[in-house]
C-alpha cells in the first residue's frame, strides 16, 4: 500500500492533469470534483480568501485562463509532507514553478503583450479524507507586471528575470522519499530561523549565515526585491535593506511547512508584520503596520542551504500602508 504522503500525491496529481484541460467554462466542474464541499482557498491580493470552488474559480480561474490561454503548468518542484508548522496532524502536497500562456487579454488591468507570460506561483495544497481541503496559491503578479513593460516600483536592488527551478533538477518528488532525508532538511531550516530569531548569536550577520548557507546560495526574490546569487550579495541586496528599513517585526507563524527529501517549504498568512520606517521599496515612513504573507522553499545540499524560492504578497503589503498598485495601473492613463 502507498504510504499517506504518495496517496497525496496522487490527490493533487489527478487534480493537476484535470486542471491542465481547464478552461473559463469547465473549471468549477474540474476543481469540484476534486476539492472538499467546505473547500477554503487562499490567494495573493486582490484574491485574498474565497470558500468553495464557484467562488475560487469566479475570482481567480475563469479570468486568469480567459486572459492567457493556452496555460500551461511548468512545474520545478513537487513534494508532500506532513505539517510541522502546527501539530495539527494534516498533510501538504507543495508545488512551484511557473503558468505559463499568452497573455491576449488584460487580467488585473495589466495589459496584453501578446506574447509568452511566465507567472511564477507556489501552491500548498491540504490533502483529507481523498479531496483537496484547503489551497494557498501564491503567484508573483508584479513580476507578470515587469513583463508586460510596467514599472509600478522604483528599480530595487536584486536581478529580476524568469527565475529557473532546482540547478540540481531533482525536485520533482513523485515517488516516496527516504524519510531521514526530510527530516534533515527540516532540521537545517530550523536551525536557521531560530538563529534569525537570536539575533545576538554572532557577531556578524555574515557569521550567521555561512552556518547554514553555501557561499554560493541563490535567494531567488520576488520582483521589487529581485535575486541575489552569493552570501554577500545577498546580504548586500537583500538582508540589508529589510532590516535596515523594516522595523519592529513581528513574526506570526506558519500555516504549513512541509518538507521531503533535499526539499522544503513553507507558507504564513501572515508569517510577518514590521513598520516601514522609510526607504523600503522606494515608500516614504509609515505609520501603519504592513503584512508579509510569504512563501519560502529551500533545496538542501549536504549540510547547508544551496537555494530558496520566496514569494510575498507585495501587493498587500503595499496597499496596508496606502498604495494600491492596481488601482494605480487601472487610473494612470498610458500612451
Amino acid at each position: 500500500m502507498p504510504s499517506h504522503l504518495q496517496a497525496a500525491k496522487s490527490v493533487v496529481c489527478a487534480y493537476l492533469d484535470d486542471m491542465s484541460r481547464g478552461d473559463p467554462a469547465n473549471a468549477a466542474e474540474i476543481i469540484s470534483a476534486h476539492v472538499a464541499p467546505d473547500y477554503r482557498w487562499r490567494g495573493m491580493h486582490p484574491f485574498n480568501e474565497q470558500q468553495g470552488a464557484q467562488a475560487v474559480v469566479d475570482a481567480f480561474w475563469a479570468p486568469f485562463l480567459s486572459s492567457f490561454a493556452p496555460v500551461m503548468r511548468r512545474n520545478d518542484v513537487f513534494l508532500a509532507g506532513d505539517n510541522y508548522a502546527r501539530d495539527d496532524g494534516t498533510t501538504w502536497v507543495l508545488t512551484m514553478g511557473h503558468l505559463m500562456g499568452l497573455f491576449d487579454k488584460p487580467w488585473l488591468g495589466i495589459p496584453p503583450t501578446r506574447k509568452i507570460a511566465m507567472l511564477r506561483f507556489a501552491e500548498f495544497h491540504r490533502v483529507e479524507h481523498g479531496r483537496i481541503a484547503e489551497t494557498a496559491l501564491f503567484c508573483d503578479i508584479l513580476h507578470l507586471m515587469l513583463q508586460a513593460g510596467l514599472a509600478p516600483l522604483p528599480p530595487q536592488t536584486g536581478a529580476h528575470l524568469v527565475q529557473p527551478g532546482p540547478m540540481t533538477h531533482d525536485a520533482l518528488l513523485f515517488a516516496e522519499q527516504q524519510e531521514h532525508e526530510g527530516q534533515a532538511t527540516f532540521a537545517l531550516i530550523k536551525r536557521m530561523i531560530t538563529d534569525i530569531g537570536d539575533p545576538g548569536k554572532y557577531a556578524r550577520r555574515e557569521d550567521e549565515l555561512r552556518q547554514h548557507w553555501a557561499g554560493d546560495m541563490i535567494w531567488w526574490g520576488p520582483a521589487g526585491i529581485g535575486a541575489s546569487y552569493t552570501i554577500d550579495r545577498y546580504l548586500e541586496q537583500h538582508a540589508g535593506p529589510f532590516r535596515a528599513h523594516l522595523h519592529d517585526r513581528v513574526f506570526h507563524g506558519h500555516v504549513a511547512f512541509v518538507t521531503e527529501g533535499n526539499y522544503g517549504g513553507f507558507f504564513g498568512w501572515p508569517n510577518l508584520s514590521m513598520h516601514n520606517i522609510g526607504g523600503y521599496l522606494g515608500l516614504p515612513t509609515s505609520a501603519a503596520r504592513g503584512e508579509m504573507r510569504v512563501v519560502d522553499v529551500y533545496r538542501r545540499k549536504g549540510d547547508k542551504l544551496a537555494e530558496n524560492w520566496v514569494f510575498i504578497d507585495i501587493l498587500h503589503f503595499l496597499k496596508c500602508q496606502g498604495l494600491d498598485v492596481l488601482e494605480r495601473i487601472r487610473t494612470v492613463p498610458r500612451t
